[in-house]
C-alpha cells in the first residue's frame, strides 16, 4: 500500500540527527492526531516503573495499537514528540533509542524533551504522534 508521508532530509543541516528534518503529506491524505501514548498496562497500571527504556517500549506498543485502530501504522507517522520526565540527558537518550529503533528506516521528524513530570503515577515517558494516511474514500 502506498504511503502518504514523504520524509525530507537536508544536505545543508547536520547528519548527526537520527531523523529526517521535515515531512510532508499530500492534500488528499487523512491526518491522525494521537493522544500521548503512555506506558500503561491494560489494567491502567504503569508499566516498567523506574525504567526509561521499558516505559518507552510500552508507550510504542500502545501507540501501535492506537494507530492500528485509526487505520494507520508506524510507517504512516509524520512526526513525533517524545517526553521524558528527567533532567538527565542519558535518560532521554535511553527512551529515544527505543523509539528510534521502533521506527527503523522511517526516521520521522522528532522532538525529544525533558519535562518535570508526566500525568500518571510513576510515568517517565510519553510519545505524541501525528500520522498521515491516504484517504481511500478520495482515491
Amino acid at each position: 500500500m502506498p504511503r502518504a508521508v514523504t520524509l525530507i532530509r537536508s544536505s545543508a543541516l547536520s547528519d548527526v540527527a537520527e531523523y529526517a528534518y521535515a515531512a510532508t503529506a499530500p492534500a488528499e491524505s487523512r491526518l491522525v492526531f494521537l493522544a500521548g501514548a503512555c506506558p500503561l498496562n491494560a489494567d491502567g497500571s504503569t508499566a516498567a516503573i523506574g525504567d526509561y527504556a521499558g516505559q518507552a517500549a510500552k508507550a510504542v506498543e500502545n501507540m501501535r495499537a492506537a494507530l492500528a485502530d485509526s487505520g494507520a501504522s508506524l510507517g504512516d507517522v509524520i512526526s513525533t514528540r517524545v517526553l521524558v520526565a528527567s533532567a538527565r540527558q542519558e535518560d532521554l537518550v535511553a527512551a529515544w533509542k527505543v523509539v528510534r529503533d521502533a521506527f527503523g528506516d522511517h526516521d520521522v521528524p522528532s522532538t525529544l524533551l525533558g519535562v518535570t513530570v508526566l500525568g500518571y503515577d510513576d510515568q517517565l515517558v510519553e510519545i505524541e504522534a501525528i500520522a498521515a494516511v491516504l484517504d481511500q474514500r478520495r482515491a
